[in-house]
């Protein structure tokens, strides 16, 4: 069965989020908890801060799957509802066939600071 990711509205002022990284690869088998992409959301243009109001999250695979098509690279502004990634239930399944239901995930707020001091298994 085929499974397709696409970007979630995270915030309600966002326009689109910028990919920082993509931990997964075509033809990967993906566990639940399995990181997918890293992105962030710079909201400067649309809200007044003392502060630069960027946000880093983190998409989570909350389902077991195949990774067999990611449609974005580090760089790219992506916008709600744009399709990030097509995955399967089986390693060989035809990308033919309809997608049968979204892949499910979690959408994880991250500080990219603590992970340069932790490391990046924290």
């Amino acid at each position: 069965m085929l499974l397709s990711l696409t970007l979630a509205r995270i915030h309600e002022l966002m326009t689109c989020a910028v990919v920082d990284a993509v931990h997964a690869s075509i033809g990967m088998e993906l566990a639940p908890g399995a990181r997918l992409v890293d992105l962030h959301i710079d909201l400067s243009e649309v809200a007044a801060h003392d502060c630069p109001p960027v946000s880093h999250y983190r998409i989570v695979l909350r389902d077991r799957a195949w990774l067999r098509r990611i449609d974005v690279s580090p760089g790219d502004c992506v916008q709600p509802g744009a399709m990030l990634a097509l995955c399967s239930t089986e390693a060989h399944e035809s990308l033919d066939a309809p997608v049968a239901r979204p892949l499910r995930v979690t959408v994880a707020g991250i500080l990219p600071e603590a992970e340069t001091a932790w490391g990046s298994d924290a």
